[in-house]
């Protein structure tokens, strides 16, 4: 195996094409409206068709976005699953390595929960172990994105895990679970990943802290 091939995204882009080849083509996934097949030809879209990336985030632009998105969804679903498998081509802005780690590795790992817990409508797949060199990675990932979402909550944020490992952000990141200004979030990163990026109902992660807080966080947009 390769150094690229054991990266952390590396695992976590195969475990979602396995999680892709291993459903229906219609089967319904965490993101709203989309099936397995809109999401395969979606990850393809963003990684083949560098024209269509700007109507991911400019909506002006996303009518371009799902009209290429849609083009590959006409694809058979085996070819879709295969071109997620091997990935971009070396041409690709997502090929080089630093990018790859910066905006792959979650891109992978939310995705295949959106198909794993997608299609059975429960919290959690069935307790599988997250591979730890994925888990460490997550974790890095979650120490950078605390403070966008101590922003979008509007409070401050412990992220906690039940090893012990814990990171604060946020004007008001209190020291006790009660401070009516802060939320704590306690769960494996994965599951504190999937909070972060609008999946936080489907996460098993214990919430805790202030009325106000707690509100502040349910209500916050997390959605990506």
């Amino acid at each position: 195996m390769s150094s690229r091939e054991s990266t952390p995204s590396a695992r976590e882009r195969a475990r979602l094409a396995d999680a892709l080849e291993a459903a229906v083509p219609a089967a319904p996934t965490l993101c709203e409206g989309w099936t397995t097949r809109d999401l395969a030809a979606h990850l393809v879209a963003r990684e083949r068709r560098p024209d269509s990336g700007p109507g991911l985030v400019v909506g002006a632009l996303s009518g371009w976005t799902d009209r290429v998105r849609r083009g590959y969804a006409a694809r058979p679903y085996p070819e879709l699953v295969e071109l997620v498998r091997s990935g971009p081509p070396r041409t690709s802005l997502f090929a080089l390595p630093g990018v790859d780690r910066i905006t792959n590795l979650t891109e992978h790992f939310v995705h295949c929960e959106d198909v794993l817990r997608g299609a059975d409508g429960t919290t959690r797949t069935a307790a599988h172990a997250v591979d730890p060199a994925v888990a460490d990675a997550l974790w890095g990932v979650l120490r950078v994105r605390a403070r966008l979402l101590a922003r979008r909550v509007g409070a401050g944020v412990v992220l906690a895990t039940p090893d012990g490992r814990e990171h604060r952000a946020g004007p008001s990141a209190g020291d006790g679970p009660d401070d009516t200004e802060t939320v704590r979030l306690t769960g494996e990163p994965g599951e504190l990943v999937l909070v972060a990026f609008g999946r936080g109902a489907h996460a098993d992660v214990r919430r805790e802290g202030g009325p106000r807080a707690l509100a502040a966080l349910a209500a916050a947009d997390l959605s990506v």
